[in-house]
């Protein structure tokens, strides 16, 4: 019984990439094509508050709808409307109609479909997967994202290249089918019962109780807190200025901002094979606060101090490579923690906490790079002096020195979550 639902998951996580490569693959292809009509990057962060908005508010609410329906015909209905998306940017295409703000409205729909599938498929997971698997399911997991980090820029720009917006596009139709026939045929997610109470509960309600949930259980309160604090640190450096910082300072040099990217998913990738064949760790606690320390210590300041292309490579590994075991650790105490009946109204509010800082890490990043950090290094006082000492001169240095402030934060954090008494109780 074991091994049937372990295979069970095997199948179900091949056709969850393949669905996410022909998605990611369009949402790159849009990107080259909206910069190709606007040469905006606003645009570019448009598109992504679009999807995260409406992702988040939805998330709040969707928890008490997915734990009374079937997780199987939610992950395919979502799937469903996602395809449709896709297939309206396709028509317009063909007509000569798309404009920019089409994209907008069909990644707000993306947004709002996330929200129900993404908990929806956690929960479906924690289902399938043995128990005591759970950790190798989260490495699987990590390694497929990463793989795709590093598989979709290359496979849809080569596609774009040849084919064109409407080639990427067809590419993305033909995975949704494949994924969505082996998923509606071939693979069975137990359902288990629901009460009469979850039955009558408005969306509302089903979202109290799942904010509830979690302040009553302290432990699993302050673990979610922690990461949205990471997160937001993360979303001010890695996942923002990033781009900004690389390019910078290396004379506009688009191919070495894609060998760092791709680095980013290479240490992904090695992590998340490492957690799926070693043991993990008992102590799980130490494990997830530790590598976020190292992961924040290690890779921001060097990517704060580095100057050249392979130590920001270097870099970029240090701060991916122990992310799975993050996700594994996290991933694993949710599972055991929270009832399998009330998963998805805890993991939609958690989903909320965490990615609600994703917005406000990218319009906070911008900030502080264009008119805090870098119009400060043009001065000339001694703290400047000291720091330039740190990170060097130039166009870039105060981007640089926000790295250095974001790996002392996340880091002196991370030990000080750690210390929390009700969070070492998880253990």
């Amino acid at each position: 019984m074991k091994d049937y639902k372990w295979n069970t998951y095997i199948i179900f996580w091949l056709t969850q990439i393949i669905s996410q490569l022909g998605s990611s693959m369009t949402s790159f292809a849009l990107i080259l094509w909206a910069y190709s009509k606007t040469q905006s990057a606003m645009s570019m962060s448009l598109m992504s508050f679009c999807n995260y908005l409406p992702y988040i508010v939805v998330s709040l609410f969707a928890g008490a709808f997915i734990d009374r329906h079937r997780k199987k015909m939610i992950i395919l209905g979502a799937d469903m409307i996602a395809a449709l998306n896709t297939l309206v940017i396709l028509l317009l295409l063909m007509i000569g109609k798309l404009e920019l703000y089409h994209i907008y409205m069909v990644n707000a729909v993306t947004g709002v479909m996330n929200a129900f599938q993404g908990p929806a498929t956690s929960v479906a997971i924690g289902i399938i997967v043995p128990k005591g698997q759970y950790e190798k399911a989260s490495g699987m997991n990590s390694f497929s994202s990463s793989v795709l980090t590093v598989v979709t820029p290359m496979l849809a720009t080569f596609i774009y290249g040849i084919l064109g917006l409407k080639g990427v596009i067809l590419v993305d139709l033909l995975s949704f089918i494949i994924a969505f026939v082996v998923l509606a045929g071939f693979i069975h997610i137990p359902e288990g019962l629901v009460s009469k109470e979850c039955k009558k509960q408005t969306l509302l309600e089903g979202c109290k109780e799942g904010w509830m949930y979690l302040k009553e259980h302290k432990g699993i309160w302050y673990l979610v807190l922690s990461m949205t604090v990471a997160n937001l640190f993360s979303c001010i450096g890695y996942e923002n200025i990033l781009p900004a910082l690389v390019l910078t300072r290396s004379g506009g040099d688009e191919g070495i901002l894609a060998l760092v990217t791709g680095f980013i998913g290479f240490g992904g990738i090695i992590g998340g094979i490492a957690v799926t064949f070693i043991k993990f760790p008992s102590a799980r606690i130490k494990v997830i606060y530790f590598s976020t320390a190292f992961s924040f210590l290690v890779g921001d300041i060097l990517m704060g101090i580095s100057r050249n292309a392979w130590m920001w490579c270097i870099s970029a590994v240090a701060t991916s490579v122990l992310i799975p075991f993050i996700n594994a650790g996290i991933n694993a105490i949710m599972y055991e923690k929270v009832p399998k009946e009330m998963q998805a109204r805890v993991f939609s509010v958690r989903n909320a906490l965490q990615n609600g800082t994703i917005p406000i890490g990218i319009l906070l990043g911008g900030y502080l790079a264009d008119y805090v950090f870098e119009p400060f290094m043009k001065a000339d006082n001694q703290i400047v002096r000291f720091l330039e000492r740190i990170v060097g001169t130039g166009k870039g240095t105060g981007m640089a020195v926000m790295f250095l402030c974001t790996g002392i934060l996340g880091a002196l954090f991370s030990v000080i979550w750690y210390r929390h008494k009700d969070i070492r109780k998880l253990d």
